[in-house]
């Protein structure tokens, strides 16, 4: 590895540079792992500063975890702060503190296995319509029908009985897949709609179970405040877009591996015939299914959807043997965390059983951390989990996925990383 000069012996080398917001970032941060190995420094010109590179799961797990407080949020906070707002993902500081405690309630089991009867439904809604659309012998868009699918499920689970106030206009969600400036505006000027209905339900004081009345809910264990109305709002529009995108991301390359790999399919259908609930099933039911939960895991290891996560130093760190002054950004980029070589053997391959209980030992802790580690892991994991293995439990079985072959995918490497044009698949009845 060529040696990184320490904070003290000038700027970054010319010849490294990294656009974050580039089409071509991911590749150009695959070139430079592979030349330059687990850490290394890069200029971004654009923001006129300069950031170190880490893959090595010792210094992933300093930075989320054993030396956290030294860690504010990094460079994505800039760009996803503009959407939204200073809800959980993009606060810091005692706000975050107080937002974190607020909420980490509303997302324990207790809460997230009453959801159950929202999710199924959602499911068994799509299984009608994937009936009527098998029988014609249509081809699907997977990623317009996960995205839709996932939607409904994280509207409904916030907004209740009031969801068909807002189904329609945050449809922009699923219909305009760029993160543009333009986007930005339109998903802003929803919170007006998210206002309307905090005003609307303190004025009938009638009783909802979602994740809105949750919120308004929510009391600081402290002081007693509840949270102001713009406070309100940023969380509720955080909800949606980290409720909604990441998991449609998850269950579009499910079944897009599955359609790669009728092995693994086989394999799969086989523990779900074995495994049928005819009610909703619930969370601890769900988390039985052991080959299930590999399956999904598998896919976030080469499909993470937030694939790169970043921090800022607040004062100096040592990262790999290396100093790392205050006010530098440290990027984090989990695609090449879960395929590096050293701790993944056929790191591009698609192997399920290498979250089997008898190989999890035999890699870091750290190698793996989809849903990011420490005091700022993702609040919804567990939901989203649940909303993942309840949507393979149920549709999985019925139905087989092919995919149209339309030239090699390509990686849209944005907020979250996606297939850079939607996949279409020949759907068939089982």
């Amino acid at each position: 590895m060529t040696r990184i000069p320490s904070a003290q012996e000038g700027p970054p080398d010319a010849e490294l540079h990294l656009d974050i917001g580039a089409p071509d970032v991911l590749e150009r941060m695959i070139e430079l792992f592979g030349r330059h190995g687990d850490i290394y420094r890069v200029a971004m010109p654009a923001r006129r500063s300069h950031a170190y590179v880490i893959h090595n799961p010792d210094d992933v797990k300093r930075v989320l975890v054993a030396n956290h407080r030294n860690y504010t949020k990094g460079v994505d906070r800039d760009r996803i702060k503009v959407l939204l707002g200073l809800g959980i993902m993009t606060s810091e500081g005692e706000l975050w503190q107080k937002q974190r405690r607020m909420m980490q309630p509303l997302f324990h089991r207790r809460v997230v296995t009453q959801f159950a009867r929202v999710i199924s439904e959602a499911n068994d809604r799509l299984i009608a319509q994937w009936e009527g659309k098998a029988a014609r012998g249509e081809v699907l868009n997977i990623t317009e029908e996960m995205s839709e699918l996932t939607l409904e499920i994280v509207l409904r689970s916030i907004f209740g009985g009031d969801t068909d106030q807002v189904s329609e206009a945050f449809a922009v969600v699923t219909r305009e897949p760029a993160r543009n400036l333009e986007f930005v505006y339109r998903f802003r000027a929803l919170g007006k709609l998210v206002a309307k209905l905090i005003h609307q339900r303190r004025k009938q004081q009638h009783e909802h179970f979602d994740y809105l009345a949750m919120l308004m809910q929510a009391r600081d264990k402290d002081s007693g405040s509840d949270m102001s109305e713009r406070q309100l709002i940023d969380e509720v529009m955080t909800l949606v877009v980290a409720g909604h995108e990441t998991t449609a991301s998850v269950l579009n390359w499910v079944w897009y591996l599955l359609s790669q790999h009728p092995q693994v399919e086989a394999r799969l259908c086989t523990e779900l015939a074995a495994h049928a609930h005819q009610a909703p099933p619930t969370l601890a039911q769900m988390e039985a299914l052991a080959y299930t939960q590999q399956v999904l895991n598998e896919t976030m290891r080469l499909y993470p959807p937030g694939w790169l996560l970043s921090r800022r130093t607040i004062g100096p760190d040592v990262l790999a043997g290396y100093e790392i002054a205050a006010g530098a950004d440290v990027l984090l980029p989990l695609y090449l965390l879960h395929r590096h070589p050293r701790y993944w053997k056929d790191p591009d391959g698609f192997e399920p059983d290498r979250f089997s209980p008898e190989r999890e030992a035999e890699r870091p802790r750290f190698a793996f951390v989809p849903f990011a580690a420490g005091p700022r892991h993702c609040i919804g994991e567990t939901l989203a989990l649940y909303e993942m293995l309840m949507h393979v439990h149920k549709v999985v079985p019925r139905f087989t996925l092919t995919l149209v072959p339309e030239g090699k995918i390509e990686l849209d490497a944005q907020i979250n990383l996606r297939a850079r044009r939607p996949l279409r698949m020949v759907l068939t009845r089982r």
